[in-house]
């Protein structure tokens, strides 16, 4: 009897923040048999957060660059893959501050080589499998710079406006997704997300680093007044969008996700405080608040993102399942409950910054 093709993914980025619990759930929830995860893993790729798929029989890892185009053809071809979810980028606005070009080397060329190398493996491919192929890019809200406070929120036909490196190179990599469907009708998609948090968000992230040094005892630092506004969205939520998306998104398209929770950083800060007091807290009794001290505010800070994903609620018929409070709750208790995971974490940080990797 002729064996029957497993359904294979390969995703960019897996051992990542967003990308891993992509990978976790994918798996979990049978969205595929075969994930292959292809990760370079830099300084927020961490093996450790693929751990609840570690021994699943349709996991499979691969340390490599989407920059290197022998790597990608191959597993393309190996795997008779027929969807690319792309998470792979470099995400820090801090970081693209201080050096742009690792931003542009790996959202804009390493995009670019796996647009070509996803592109060539299509064209082999017969028409039934053309047609099922998928080319999914996972993008960020920033790249339509800010609003204002009376400002309509984002939609998908939002002029971009990207006020930082890390942006400009994310909307240089829509900008190509978006030419492989119009120049070679390639099945591309693109996704626009707001602020993520949640478990196993790499601890430079004002969640996870405001968890983690209200635990520490260290101060919770603020940029400016703290009124900077954003739109936050739990990760599995967005993985359950991107999902979505993937099985029914018109080729093309793009589909803007947030998770209806537009706050100011400092409501954040509060909340999450609030939270700590409660789950865990101080030894003398004291609110976490009294750890809280402003900085000055970084250059470029855009003042508010807002997004509308009427479009994704619409067609796909997607809505967050979290508000910020149950999504925020369900994140504290995750870095309370693995402490470990965090400490190895800071641990590997601090010895890059060391020595000049980070």
């Amino acid at each position: 009897m002729p064996q029957t093709r497993r359904m294979s993914w390969i995703i960019t980025g897996g051992a990542g923040f967003i990308g891993s619990s992509f990978v976790i759930q994918a798996l979990q929830s049978g969205w595929t048999q075969q994930a292959i995860v292809l990760d370079k893993l830099t300084y927020a790729g961490n093996p450790a957060n693929l751990d609840p798929v570690r021994g699943h029989s349709g996991f499979s890892f691969v340390h490599g660059d989407i920059g290197d185009t022998a790597l990608v053809a191959k597993l393309l071809e190996e795997h008779q893959v027929e969807a690319v979810i792309n998470f792979a980028a470099e995400t820090h606005v801090d970081r693209s501050i201080d050096s742009p070009e690792p931003f542009v080397q790996t959202n804009v060329i390493g995009t670019l080589r796996l647009l070509e190398a996803a592109r060539q493996h299509w064209k082999k491919m017969g028409d039934t499998d053309k047609a099922r192929f998928r080319f999914l890019h996972v993008s960020t809200d920033e790249v339509f710079g800010t609003l204002a406070p009376e400002d309509p929120a984002f939609s998908e036909t939002t002029p971009y406006a990207p006020n930082s490196p890390y942006a400009a190179s994310k909307a240089a990599a829509d900008h190509l997704v978006r030419a492989y469907f119009h120049t070679y009708k390639m099945p591309v998609l693109t996704t626009n997300c707001s602020n993520n948090y949640g478990p196993r968000q790499f601890p430079e992230k004002l969640v996870p680093l405001m968890i983690l040094n209200a635990l520490e005892g260290k101060t919770l630092p603020v940029y400016g007044d703290g009124q900077q506004v954003r739109d936050w969205l739990f990760v599995e939520d967005h993985c359950t969008a991107i999902q979505r998306v993937l099985a029914g998104g018109r080729p093309g398209e793009t589909y803007n996700i947030g998770g209806r929770s537009e706050l100011p950083n400092m409501t954040v800060v509060h909340t999450l405080c609030d939270t700590l007091d409660k789950l865990c807290p101080r030894s003398d009794a004291r609110s976490y608040r009294e750890q809280i001290i402003f900085v000055a505010d970084r250059p470029g800070h855009d003042r508010r993102y807002a997004i509308n994903c009427s479009k994704i609620e619409k067609e796909l018929g997607w809505i967050p399942s979290e508000t910020f409070a149950t999504g925020l709750q369900k994140t504290v208790r995750w870095y309370l409950d693995n402490r470990a995971w965090c400490e190895a974490v800071t641990r590997e940080k601090y010895q890059r910054e060391r020595l000049g990797q980070a």
